[in-house]
């Protein structure tokens, strides 16, 4: 009778009665060569992993995370960016401590959306880790445009200049987002974050695109 008045539907493919299914959790499952190296087209001058391709169930949770505000998904994606991270760590690239910064939102995105997913992921996915500490530090200064649709040298004129710090932050740094595209808003965020003083040793994200 619930299910009549409040549908449930897995946020991932879409299937009926239950909020994330079997076949969605296993698309996200982190495998243990993952996560992967990725080239952007802007070079933020560190190393940029992500965990997959954003398509499918990973796309559709994201999105449905962000834009329909299914905070239900914010343990799923967690999961996956805990474990990338932990595979950083085992493998080396990543010491700890470390501060893992959220990668820059725009503060009219934030109030939309009822807060900053990705500050709310990097929380959830690090809260048993005593080393690992969230700083959301950056922001998106006003005027700059949402990035869709524009074009990778669009991104980083959109974005040059624009993303300021808000918190301080120093010391290692793992920066982490949820989609890296151009790689214009990671250049970006690492040139606020040397410029402060922290040191940028990888970019994490749940996808590329």
């Amino acid at each position: 009778m619930l299910d009549l008045v409040l549908p449930l539907e897995c946020g991932g493919c879409g299937a009926p009665s239950t909020r994330w299914c079997e076949a969605c959790a296993a698309a996200l499952e982190v495998k243990s060569d993952e996560p992967h190296l990725v080239t952007p087209r802007v070079d933020p001058g560190v190393p940029v992993f992500a965990l997959g391709r954003y398509a499918g169930p990973r796309r559709q949770a994201i999105v449905a995370l962000k834009e329909h505000g299914r905070r239900d998904l914010v343990g799923p994606l967690a999961r996956s960016l805990a474990m990338g991270a932990h595979h950083l760590i085992r493998w080396g690239i990543l010491d700890t401590p470390v501060t893992v910064v959220p990668a820059p939102t725009r503060a009219s995105a934030a109030r939309r959306r009822g807060g900053d997913p990705v500050a709310r992921i990097a929380s959830v996915a690090t809260r048993a880790h005593p080393d690992i500490t969230v700083v959301p530090a950056l922001r998106t200064r006003a005027m700059v445009r949402d990035s869709v649709g524009l074009t990778s040298a669009a991104r980083q004129r959109n974005l040059g200049g624009r993303v300021r710090l808000i918190r301080p932050v120093a010391g290692p740094v793992l920066l982490v987002d949820d989609i890296v595209t151009t790689g214009a808003t990671a250049c970006e965020a690492v040139r606020t974050l040397h410029t402060a003083g922290a040191k940028v040793t990888a970019v994490l994200t749940l996808a590329h695109a």
